[in-house]
């Protein structure tokens, strides 16, 4: 029983001819050729991925960081007097 998934996909001809070449002089098979790609780039995207949500929850936060920071210097001003 194989853990592995067959799956048929249709490329590109310039794609297809420009990862035979690659693959060829890498002296891969080319199914782990493809499978590190797809490791490469889920693992690209999942960065990505990460790096959108931060920036977006900086800007959430962002008007929030504020007021506190605005509360703190008035608290500060408050104890110098």
């Amino acid at each position: 029983h194989s853990m592995h998934k067959v799956l048929s996909l249709k490329l590109n001809p310039q794609i297809y001819q420009e990862s035979e070449e690659i693959i060829a002089k890498l002296r891969l098979p080319r199914n782990r050729y493809i499978n590190d790609a797809l490791v490469f780039y889920n693992t690209w995207n999942k960065r990505r991925f990460v790096r959108e949500k931060f920036h977006k929850e900086s800007r959430n936060t962002s008007p929030d960081s504020l007021t506190v920071l605005e509360e703190f210097e008035r608290l500060a001003d408050n104890i110098r007097e």
